[in-house]
């Protein structure tokens, strides 16, 4: 500053303008030219004066220029350098505000919580891994975290969208430059995008978190995250899954009340609201398929494509190699449908609800007809049965041995897409089966209709009319709907009661349904479950047998509860609890 001022001081000091010059009559004459008020002034200069002059207004022009140098330095001192761009595509401060608004309205998640937890709850030096299959709720969990922000918290947090352009050295750069800027709340998207994550995962706990920095990573890509805890980010990292939709969530959080929307259409938040059912995920068998192909099958081809140097997948790899691991896995998650549909199929029947559907149809106000006494409905099943079986071997378009198919269950398990739910005999202790459970009802529901309409097209039937059709379809699928519900509140019991043993229970004639065992207080409970909304005797007849509650209670102890769940009003008959089954999956 002070040189500024000494250079100003001389300046004004010497003269402006220029030296002119004149030649009148052959001599020559000089002046001082100047601008003043606009205006052009002039002045004669003595000869014997021009050389000093002349080098007064040349010192005055170098003094000006170096003034001139003066000023812009200190401008750009003062001026903050601009931050260099980042590599990623972030969002942060204002744009968080706009990309979070439109889920103000949507409820919450339950697990939502956990998260809450995480962002609020003191630093731990750990990273939060948000992940789970596709249209499950990951990223509008984060969009609702950062709507529920006040200013100062938003100020502070930035969100990342990764994509398989972006490299490690790419994010640790930008999380630098985060991070010196004061952001304390970073949110990574599809981080698993990146092909070396697996290799240097441990950078977000080790480095950022371990400064203080809420870090969460979020992704489909279920094994690429299981991996990364194997190898990277052991003992450093908490989980949250989203994949496993509860059916009270799916009611409470999109507001679609009744368990038969769930069996058809649960297991993503892809939609809400009336119009949900048109346009939910598995609506489709063409949508369910493709949800297969991107939510699942391709979640485990990128992890075998990022992550085979290590050995996963073993078996796998020479399917990836030929391009046929797509196929292989939507065959296995068919197969499971189509053995599961033969399972239902193949049931006795004699105790199920056909005499009461073939009563209440005789009986109908509007259109009373006797269809289910005039088809032969054991014809019907054995003949959907075998072709079933032929269209189970038709399809296969990939040679899939044991080995490959056990390992394709390992990993669709590892995704929580399926459980599996013992079956457990008496007396017969020794016998132990299970039944492979798929956790989102709507997947196996579109597969399993598309499955039987397309089955009712063969010339067998024919024959029948087309309300004769229409009457074994809807008996089927009231079939595998009875079963899903069977299913649904199997696994969601089970998950509800980590400490104790949930199975079915089967004996040489009948089973019970569910049985809940509790190994600490040596008792159990034992279930029906009926698809049906009637409450009729023969539903009970199995938990009122006295030889089964007497095996039952010499190898699980005191039987504290009977119960039928089923789609009616809570009442007791007979000793025997008959609960609403949406209000149990409420209640667990």
């Amino acid at each position: 500053m002070e040189r500024i001022e000494e250079l100003e001081r001389q300046i004004a000091q010497l003269p402006a303008g220029s030296v002119a010059k004149k030649t009148v009559n052959g001599r020559e004459y000089f002046y001082h030219r100047w601008t003043e008020n606009k205006k052009r002034r002039e002045k004669y200069i003595p000869l014997q004066e021009v050389d000093a002059f002349r080098a007064q207004i040349d010192r005055r022009k170098a003094l000006e220029q170096e003034l001139k140098q003066l000023k812009r330095q200190l401008l750009l001192a003062k001026k903050p350098p601009e931050p260099p761009a980042f590599a990623t595509y972030i969002r942060a401060g204002a744009e968080l505000r706009a990309f979070s608004a439109n889920v103000r309205k949507y409820r919450k998640r339950e697990c939502f919580a956990q998260l809450h937890d995480f962002i609020y709850g003191e630093p731990q030096d750990k990273v939060l891994i948000l992940y789970g299959l596709r249209r499950t709720g990951k990223t509008t969990m984060i969009r609702q975290i950062l709507a529920d922000m006040d200013d100062t918290m938003l100020s502070q947090s930035a969100f990342i969208q990764i994509t398989a352009k972006n490299t490690l050295a790419d994010v640790n750069r930008d999380l630098k430059q985060l991070e010196s800027q004061g952001f304390r709340y970073v949110f990574l998207d599809e981080v698993t995008l990146m092909e070396d994550f697996i290799e240097g995962a441990a950078l977000f706990s080790d480095v950022f978190a371990a400064s203080g920095m809420k870090i969460v990573l979020s992704g489909a890509d279920s094994l690429g995250f299981l991996f990364t805890e194997d190898e990277q980010l052991y003992d450093r990292c908490l989980f949250l899954h989203t994949t496993f939709i509860p059916y009270r969530e799916f009611e409470s959080v999109l507001g679609i009340h009744g368990i038969d929307a769930y069996i058809r259409y649960g297991g993503t938040m892809s939609l809400g609201g009336v119009h949900y059912n048109e346009t939910s995920t598995f609506a489709s068998k063409q949508s369910t398929d493709e949800y297969v192909d991107t939510a699942i099958a391709r979640n485990i081809q990128h992890s075998l494509r990022c992550y085979q140097y290590e050995g996963h997948f073993r078996h796998l790899r020479d399917l990836y190699e030929n391009n046929e691991l797509t196929s292989a896995i939507n065959r296995v998650v068919e197969d499971m449908n189509h053995r599961f549909t033969l399972e239902v199929l193949t049931r006795d029947f004699q105790s199920h609800d056909l005499g009461v559907a073939a009563s209440n149809l005789r009986r109908d106000r509007n259109h009373p007809t006797d269809i289910l006494d005039r088809v032969d409905i054991n014809a019907v099943t054995d003949r959907l049965r075998a072709l079933l079986e032929i269209r189970n071997k038709e399809e296969q378009t990939v040679t899939l041995d044991a080995v490959h198919a056990a390992e394709i269950k390992e990993y669709l398990d590892l995704l929580d897409l399926t459980q599996e739910i013992d079956v457990l005999h008496l007396p017969h202790v020794g016998t132990v089966g299970s039944r492979t459970i798929i956790a989102q009802p709507g997947l196996r529901y579109a597969q399993a209709d598309a499955l039987i309409r397309s089955l009712l097209l063969d010339e067998t039937f024919s024959a029948l009319s087309l309300p004769e059709r229409n009457a074994v379809q809807e008996r089927i699928l009231n079939e595998i709907k009875g079963r899903m519900l069977e299913d649904i509140v199997l696994l969601e019991t089970k998950l509800a009661n980590p400490k104790k043993q949930v199975f079915v229970l089967q004996f040489p004639v009948g089973e019970f349904d569910m049985v809940v065992f509790d190994p600490n207080a040596a008792s159990c409970q034992i279930f029906e479950i009926k698809h049906s909304a009637r409450a009729i005797p023969n539903q009970y007849r199995h938990l009122v047998n006295e030889e089964k509650c007497a095996q039952t209670e010499h190898r699980y102890g005191t039987i504290t509860g009977k119960f039928v769940l089923y789609r009616g009003e809570n009442q007791v008959i007979n000793g025997i609890s008959y609960q609403n089954v949406e209000d149990y999956l409420r209640s667990i």
